[in-house]
């Protein structure tokens, strides 16, 4: 009987050894019970560097399905007025993007851009760090939780209710409108002749002051509003340093 205990230990071992051998040598995602990672892609259809960045996110979603990773894509507008306007700009996405400078103190702002949970950020196409400071975060304990419910549809505003629980002290609760696919025949600017595919694109973001451990809110859609193509992912933020403590996404139907 010892003999056996000890085979099924070895064995044990063994499929261990080999599942951390095929981990550290598969480039697919992997995720535990523990963290989550809100990735923010600062981005452009007149910038020519944008399309990579755009791709590596659009696999990093595929990937993600059912996983506690939530993408973003803030269409800047500062790159309009050199030959194309790009119709899911904002200057409201720019702000928050030179707010993200402020809290990392850097010099300037730039595309393609990342920021991961608002404390990481590098070039944009570079995905191989995408996916390391992914993994690092899954790994990381969540410091706040978020559930959205009820939510109604009310012309031409989504109406819900919203509970957090966790360190949620001078923070503010996030709510984003996200389109989760588009695409663009640019015909001017540095991609003129492209067609261009995003996914996971921000069509409002509105923000909750979190005066308690629940409440409701509302956010305004966008123009050609789709519910069965969008979503919203909602994350609290620390007004503070930008850290982001908490997400998660819900349908609209």
């Amino acid at each position: 009987m010892k003999s056996i205990k000890i085979l099924t230990m070895t064995a044990t071992v063994v499929i261990l050894a080999l599942s951390s051998f095929t981990y550290k040598h598969n480039n697919k995602l992997s995720v535990t019970d523990k963290g989550f990672a809100v990735v923010e892609l600062f981005t452009s259809e007149g910038c020519s560097s944008c399309p990579p960045a755009d791709a590596v996110v659009a696999k990093i979603e595929k990937e993600s399905v059912g996983k506690p990773i939530y993408i973003l894509a803030f269409h800047v507008d500062y790159w309009n007025r050199l030959g194309w306007k790009d119709a899911f700009s904002s200057a409201a996405y720019s702000q928050r993007q030179n707010q993200y400078a402020r809290w990392l103190n850097l010099s300037s702002v730039y595309t393609p851009q990342i920021v991961v949970n608002g404390r990481t950020e590098f070039v944009g196409s570079e995905e191989g760090t995408l996916r390391n400071a992914i993994k690092t975060n899954l790994t990381r304990n969540a410091l706040a939780q978020i559930s959205i419910s009820d939510i109604k549809i009310n012309q031409n505003k989504a109406e819900l209710q919203y509970q957090t629980q966790g360190e949620t002290a001078n923070s503010v609760l996030l709510l984003a409108v996200v389109q989760k696919s588009a695409q663009t025949k640019v015909e001017r600017g540095e991609n003129a002749g492209h067609t261009l595919s995003h996914v996971q694109i921000v069509r409002g973001i509105e923000s909750i002051s979190l005066k308690g451990d629940k409440g409701s809110a509302s956010i305004e859609l966008p123009r050609g509003f789709d519910m069965h193509e969008s979503e919203i992912i909602a994350f609290v933020q620390n007004t503070s340093n930008g850290e982001i403590t908490g997400a998660t996404k819900t349908a609209f139907n």
